[in-house]
């Protein structure tokens, strides 16, 4: 079918069920809460409807003032902003509640499902809309007509069959949209709204379609506000990052084509520059939404270009809507289709040259409510799902080479942190662009100690548990050869950090924090117990029972493994980060990319070398980093599906929670790197000089 055939095919169906809604919000059958239900859900279509002919004939956001388009926003979100929320059928808890236990979860999961129009309705993707309209016409034909015909409603599994076969038709259409979005720079949505306003204009917030918060406006003004020297040094660490990212590794950034740039509303100044930036590299950016449908499977973790999160406690009730459809069948038809969406754009894939990501933080810490009327991953959905994230890499890495690859990620405060954000910027912009070479150099002290070790001992101060033994590599060459890589500021930025792979059989021991933020949720006393490096057990005291508080730390850290691998231990240098946060009261608010650089730390899940172990890596004095793999990497020649978990978290230890880092040599001598907080080896002092601020501050 012709590309203007398939417009026109798609346009008719579209107003043949957008008319059929019309009458669905006014009809009744027989059963007033369903009713109810139907006439609230149809309502929401139609309002995306409105929007819909607003942005196709009334000019988009620059026709209408700001003001207009700040109400607009604010329906299309209304029902999930947690003022509204308890009485939302996007709560499964109300809609349990309202419509019985035999629907009301699916029937929430639908509504959820049709709230991710809205993105596609700014984007014009009409097809996108058809298809999520006709899927709410036939529920709803299918529980008006079972009542009127024998006055009775379908059964669960009559509706689950709906939304089961829903999901597995489109699979192909979602698979090759999101692949298509994430590796072809042409005709996309984003770049064109960042490139083609006027920034300075913020109404331009609103043509995405995302919710529009305080923060992200804030944001957009606050950036407005810089010089545009400011604005220079911001993208230009950024891309730099990039850059250099490709450099170190030796690997060739002339062969690519795209990157993708992530990141949330308010920073398109920086973005519209770092756009230029890349253009200078020969790279064309290519910007995509985050994932919001269930046919794109959306996690927490946000990947792409995003507004503000309307209700975190809405996006974690249906973090798990996959279980309505997650079986083996839909498993193989999403992998098929996988690969032959790759398949179809291999050659944009291959010319990808892979991420740049702007984080932020500041945002109100969340802890989740564990609702028992939410979709929950059974014991044979996990291992499916544990399966197919596994599978789907191994197809992505087949068409996007690891060793040809690269990324950065850079984070900036948002204004939701409070007062405190204007100050918390200007230092961040300090911190991520200090000076790499007093790092290197300093780290490099560090690294020769450790090169002399058999294991490391780190061990807690005061109410912090930790006492951990962690073995690692023997070097075969010392002259030749090293444990740890000497991070400077490339991919990760900021600086400061020196990391390495752990051995597993011989590292023991306990890992507890006090607090700590990790992928977007709150972790209160987080307790992990390793044994011969992998997790043996886990807890934390977010919630009252023990079981809500394992279930939480296996699905959001092991991602639901029943293991993982101590794959990374660091010891994080950057105290001048460390001691910015501790004075701006900000320590808990902070990104993991900043805070592992503030202690030692410890990642669960894959090595930082993850598929690209066979790639030789060097330190800046030339020798190269021999402690890649692991004993669980190893498994990749024979079953890469037992050698990798596609997950690698990082958990820091503070300084003001640490007695002791110390390096163990095999004739147990003692070397002690830091002690009560401070470093301690002769040439380190002046990773200290930055502990003296905070006693002028207090002073």
């Amino acid at each position: 079918m012709c590309e203007i055939c398939d417009s026109a095919w798609y346009q008719e169906r579209y107003e043949l069920v957008s008319g059929r809604i019309r009458e669905i919000r006014s009809e009744t059958f027989g059963v007033p809460a369903l009713e109810a239900y139907f006439a609230v859900v149809a309502e929401f279509i139609l309002l995306v409807d409105e929007n819909k002919t607003f942005l196709e004939q009334g000019g988009g956001a620059f026709s209408v003032s700001l003001e207009e388009l700040q109400e607009r926003n604010r329906l299309l979100y209304r029902d999930i902003l947690p003022e509204h929320y308890e009485k939302s059928y996007a709560n499964p808890a109300f809609a349990v509640e309202q419509l019985g236990e035999e629907l009301g979860a699916e029937l929430s999961f639908l509504y959820t499902e049709l709230r991710s129009m809205i993105g596609f309705c700014y984007e014009g993707r009409l097809e996108e809309l058809v298809i999520r309209m006709e899927l709410f016409a036939e529920i709803y034909g299918a529980v008006a007509g079972a009542w009127q015909e024998e006055k009775k409603l379908p059964d669960r599994e009559t509706i689950r069959q709906i939304l089961y076969w829903f999901v597995s038709d489109y699979a192909h259409m979602s698979a090759e949209r999101r692949i298509r979005d994430q590796v072809c720079p042409e005709d996309c949505f984003a770049v064109k709204n960042i490139c083609n306003s006027d920034l300075e204009d913020l109404r331009y917030l609103y043509a995405y379609g995302e919710y529009v918060s305080e923060n992200e406006l804030e944001t957009a003004r606050f950036l407005n506000s810089l010089p545009q020297e400011t604005i220079d040094t911001m993208a230009d660490t950024y891309t730099e990052g990039y850059r250099i990212g490709f450099e170190v590794t030796g690997k060739d950034l002339s062969k690519k084509k795209s990157v993708a740039l992530c990141y949330r509303l308010g920073f398109e100044r920086m973005i519209k520059k770092a756009v230029e930036n890349f253009a200078g590299m020969g790279l064309r950016p290519v910007i995509f939404r985050a994932a919001y449908s269930a046919l794109d499977l959306p996690s927490l973790t946000k990947n792409g270009f995003y507004g503000a999160e309307p209700n975190r406690q809405y996006e974690y009730d249906h973090k798990d809507d996959k279980a309505l459809f997650l079986d083996k069948c839909y498993v193989n038809r999403r992998l098929e289709v996988t690969r032959a969406a790759y398949e179809k754009y291999k050659d944009d894939a291959r010319a990808y040259g892979g991420p740049a990501v702007v984080e932020t933080f500041g945002e109100k810490l969340f802890e989740p409510i564990a609702r028992k009327e939410a979709f929950r991953l059974s014991e044979e959905q996990n291992r499916l799902w544990v399966a197919y994230r596994a599978q789907a890499g191994e197809i992505q890495r087949q068409y996007i080479l690891e060793e040809e690859r690269s990324f950065t990620i850079i984070a900036f405060p948002v204004p939701e942190i409070g007062p405190v954000f204007r100050e918390l910027f200007a230092e961040t912009i300090r911190i991520n662009t200090l000076d790499y070479m007093v790092y290197r150099k300093v780290q490099q002290i560090i690294i020769d100690v450790l090169d002399t070790a058999d294991y490391c001992e780190v061990k807690g101060a005061g109410d912090n548990r930790t006492n951990l033994r962690v073995n690692l590599y023997k070097l075969k060459d010392p002259g030749r050869e090293t444990i740890f890589e000497n991070c400077v500021a490339d991919v990760n930025i900021p600086v400061g950090e020196v990391f390495t792979s752990p051995v597993l059989k011989g590292t023991n021991g306990l890992l507890h924090v006090s607090r700590v933020y990790l992928n977007g949720l709150k972790y209160r006393n987080l307790t992990i117990t390793f044994e011969d490096g992998m997790i043996r057990d886990y807890t934390c005291d977010n919630f009252a029972t023990e079981e809500e508080n394992r279930a939480f730390i296996s699905e959001n850290i092991l991602f639901r493994h029943p293991t993982l691998p101590m794959g990374e231990f660091a010891i994080g240098t950057n105290t001048t980060a460390y001691v910015a946060a501790r004075r701006l009261g900000v320590e808990d608010k902070l990104p993991i990319l900043i805070a592992e650089k503030m202690g030692p730390h410890f990642a669960v899940g894959d090595t930082c070398y993850s598929h690209a172990e066979e790639i030789a890596a060097y330190n800046p004095d030339g020798k190269e980093i021999v402690a890649k793999d692991n004993e669980v990497s190893l498994k990749r020649e024979k079953n890469p599906a037992e050698a990798y978990f596609n997950c690698h978290t990082d958990i820091t230890i503070p300084y003001d929670e640490l007695e002791e880092v110390a390096a163990v040599r095999a004739d147990g001598m003692r070397i002690p790197i830091i002690r009560q907080g401070r470093f301690v080896l002769a040439g380190c002092e002046v990773l200290n000089e930055a502990f003296k601020e905070t006693v002028a501050h207090r002073g």
